[in-house]
């Protein structure tokens, strides 16, 4: 059986910054598990610029992005698998069993800590429950995307692109440039789903409609897709009578969610939030199962890949502490966690505990639920205001962040609410 300190699952982003972290404070046997052929995980296929900007203080391409975080893991000598599909993960002597299926068979890897970094995968057309046959032509925007720019593909000449978050924005803009014609962008919701800078790159600069309060009503097509019937909805998503349009294409592309990838953290027992559809973390990245520590886009859905690294760096450190602690048979300090709770206009918050004896700052990740304009986020610990940041404008697509300082922590002794409030 193998032996590691710390073994991460999940080769992209998330999961090369975490190895590198737990590498630098002092686990010297760390591996990668990654079930591709190549380590950098979705970075490989998203050739646009736009990454590294809060990272390496340049814009980069994903592959460029990700180029950088291997060189690092190859200069460190950080082992990792390739090809190799994690199936299990037991528990036996206080030790991280692990079961995988790899090019030369089943493998069996003990670990003091483990780190969940296995990303997030696209909703699919049976979660959204399109009428219609099942014609070739319908992808989700992902799927497309690696087509494309991985395997060369093209994969329709005439498209509509449903929903309209930031992977359908950039397809939209990606099928233009080589030669489609986006007939439009479909988006169920009274605002896009994407950033704003992927909206005015992406389809105001290529005159792409985006369609708002509309959804596909119909895919027609038995063999091939042939067009899709589109339908204004009311506030209520109810379809309003008489507004039915067809549009003719031959290919639909899906950009209706994302979510974190989680059946491997619900089979070793680990406690997922309803809201995120990721485990429940302390600012430690720390899950309720101890050992097990998760970061990125298995935790939650991020706007940017720079806050993916930053994420996972604080996983790294702090599973390498755990196996430091472990082997020096210390006993980590009882953990005063206080909750953080979503409250007014908040959808969700993340990490949902923070350890207020932690002296670091903590990053706290939040989405609003609805558009806010000229209003503030104010963090209140029994009652009484903490911390507030005024903003002037707040989509639900676009993340919001923020940062408690150490020194701040000391004079939290419960819960905190962070909420939306008038200015």
């Amino acid at each position: 059986m193998l032996k590691y300190n710390v073994v991460v699952i999940g080769g992209g982003p998330a999961g090369l910054g975490a190895a590198l972290e737990a590498k630098k404070n002092g686990c010297e046997k760390v591996l990668i598990i990654e079930r591709d052929r190549e380590l950098g995980g979705i970075l490989n296929q998203c050739i646009h610029n736009g990454f590294g900007l809060h990272e390496f203080k340049e814009e980069l391409t994903g592959p460029e992005y990700a180029g950088k975080f291997i060189k690092m893991i190859q200069e460190e000598n950080i082992d990792f698998m390739l090809n190799t599909m994690v199936l299990n993960i037991d528990e036996a002597n206080d030790e991280k069993i692990i079961s995988a299926m790899g090019e030369d068979g089943l493998i069996e890897i003990s670990a003091d800590a483990v780190i969940l970094a296995m990303g997030c995968r696209e909703r699919t057309r049976g979660a959204i429950d399109i009428p219609g046959y099942r014609p070739a032509g319908v992808y989700n925007a992902g799927a497309a995307q690696r087509f494309i720019n991985m395997e060369g593909y093209l994969v329709g000449k005439k498209v509509v692109i449903y929903g309209s978050g930031d992977i359908g924005l950039i397809m939209a803009r990606r099928m233009t440039l080589e030669g489609a014609k986006v007939q439009c962008v479909v988006e169920v919701n009274p605002h896009s789903s994407g950033l704003t800078r992927n909206i005015v790159q992406c389809l105001d600069d290529f005159n792409i409609p985006l369609k708002l309060q509309t959804c596909i009503n119909y895919i027609h097509g038995k063999d091939r897709v042939s067009g899709v019937t589109l339908a204004k909805l009311n506030d209520n998503r109810e379809v309003i009578e008489g507004s039915e349009e067809f549009i003719e294409c031959d290919t639909v592309l899906l950009s209706v969610g994302l979510i974190p990838e989680n059946e491997l953290s619900s089979g070793i027992g680990v406690n997922l939030d309803k809201k995120t559809s990721g485990p429940i973390v302390n600012n430690s990245m720390s899950t309720d199962k101890e050992g097990f520590f998760a970061c990125g886009n298995v935790v939650h859905v991020h706007d940017l890949v720079d806050f993916v690294t930053k994420e996972s760096r604080i996983a790294g450190k702090n599973a390498a502490l755990y196996v430091l602690n472990k082997k020096a048979k210390k006993k980590s300090s009882t953990s005063n966690n206080i909750k953080t709770v979503a409250s007014d206009g908040i959808g969700y918050v993340v990490p949902q505990y923070i350890n207020i004896d932690s002296n670091e700052d903590v990053n706290l990740f939040m989405r609003v639920r609805n558009i806010c304009t000229g209003k503030k986020l104010v963090v209140r610990c029994n009652n009484e205001v903490i911390f507030e940041k005024k903003r002037a404008h707040m989509i639900p697509s676009e993340m919001e962040r923020i940062n408690i300082n150490k020194d701040l922590l000391g004079k939290i002794d419960s819960d905190i609410y962070i909420s939306v409030e008038e200015v």
